[in-house]
């Protein structure tokens, strides 16, 4: 009963009838009326001249298993309501909206129609306008420092999550879920509103109807340790787990071997073992030098600038196998593209438990729907997964557990 989502249709800075959402907690305004409408090539503008056409409302509520995490059990559990909408041009689309003890949660449907069955988004102006000038936690780069600055000096290219203070509470954060075939959302500041940004995507968009986006989300909080506790929104915002048996993941610590050689990981796994570790990992330069587009993922081939070896990681992983630690060994983007229906079931024969994903590419919608079908393949191939860089997690491990942890947040 304290988070509360009102959705309204009205006339919003001379944009006429346009679909706009408010939010509140404990009767107190989080985000003030803001407008939501998508920009298309060579098409009219979706999100103004709309009517309700439906109306369905329901509650949401179950209990679910994660593999592994914080917590043994996980309660997804929701007020929603979708909202059909038809425009000027008699096309339609579906606003679905969650309202969870932790926040609210928005996501656009297009279902299949002759107005609308391949377009292209250019720009999605979902908008996030304030009550007040806040203090907001801005970075502008995967491994950047963060500010504390007003909301009115946040600038383009802001990430998500975006916390921000709000003085008496709550903490709020802006976030994205179930970022699978999209372009990635970063933030921006809405020109000539003061106190608000909007979505900033990391490229057009192709769309083939029916289609649904990722979820929009508004985390709210009393203090911002409750929005780590909190946090499971993310995860219930994504599909169930898509893996069958999930036996094969297992988390644990791991130790990164620096020498490249293989007593060095005949080492490793010992001290492993001593310590109560579970992998040991090869980081770059075990195939070649990384900067080299030929490095061959396929083969054992020591960059002779980061080690002279000898390194037979056969055996180092044969005598892992044998005192129950896991290798896991690092692969970026060049071989990634080149070699990657080719190394995965590889890694396995060979007996290996994870791969570092380097060097990722993302931001684009090509380069997150490469990503993440990297993520399918690998658990095809029993193969749990490190992703480095630019990647921000939206709760894809609930569907692909596999997906164990990134690198690349500072």
């Amino acid at each position: 009963g304290n988070v509360t989502a009102t959705m309204a249709i009205g006339d919003i800075d001379g944009m006429k009838d346009c679909l706009a959402w408010r939010v509140t907690y404990k009767g107190k305004p989080i985000i003030t009326d803001s407008p939501f409408t998508f920009e298309l090539k060579d098409l009219p503008a979706l999100g103004l001249g709309c009517r309700i056409a439906d109306v369905a409302r329901n509650t949401h509520n179950e209990t679910w298993r994660p593999v592994y995490g914080e917590r043994n059990e996980i309660r997804d559990h929701c007020s929603q309501m979708d909202l059909d909408l038809r425009d000027t041009q008699n096309r339609t689309f579906r606003l679905t909206v969650r309202a969870y003890d932790a926040g609210v949660a928005l996501r656009y449907t297009f279902p299949k129609q002759p107005q609308l069955q391949t377009f292209t988004i250019k720009a999605e102006h979902t908008q996030f306008r304030f009550a007040d000038n806040h203090t907001a936690w801005a970075v502008y780069s995967a491994q950047g420092v963060y500010s504390r600055v007003a909301l009115n000096d946040i600038k383009p290219n802001c990430e998500r999550p975006l916390t921000i203070e709000i003085t008496g509470g709550p903490a709020v954060a802006i976030a994205e879920a179930a970022l699978v075939d999209y372009a990635r959302m970063r933030l921006k500041p809405v020109t000539g509103v003061p106190c608000a940004v909007e979505r900033m995507l990391g490229s057009e968009v192709q769309i083939t109807t029916p289609y649904s986006t990722p979820w929009r989300v508004v985390m709210i909080a009393a203090n911002p340790c409750r929005l780590l506790e909190q946090n499971d929104i993310i995860r219930n915002l994504n599909a169930p787990c898509a893996i069958a048996d999930t036996s094969w993941i297992k988390p644990g610590k791991v130790i990164r071997e620096v020498t490249l050689t293989t007593a060095g990981g005949r080492a490793c796994v010992d001290f492993a073992v001593d310590r109560g570790l579970q992998y040991v990992e090869y980081d770059a330069g075990w195939y070649g030098p990384e900067g080299d587009p030929a490095s061959d993922a396929t083969t054992v081939t020591l960059d002779p600038k980061r080690s002279a070896g000898p390194l037979d990681l056969h055996e180092v992983i044969r005598c892992a196998n044998e005192k129950g630690i896991g290798i896991i060994v690092y692969v970026n983007q060049r071989a990634l593209e080149r070699q990657l229906d080719e190394i995965l079931p590889l890694y396995r024969t060979w007996g290996i438990k994870g791969v570092k994903y380097g060097f990722v590419r993302v931001g684009d919608q090509k380069w997150t729907t490469w990503l993440h079908e990297a993520i399918r393949k690998a658990a095809d191939n029993r193969l749990m997964l490190d992703i480095h860089d630019e990647y921000r997690p939206t709760g894809y491990s609930r569907t692909y557990p596999n997906l164990m942890t990134m690198e690349g947040i500072r």
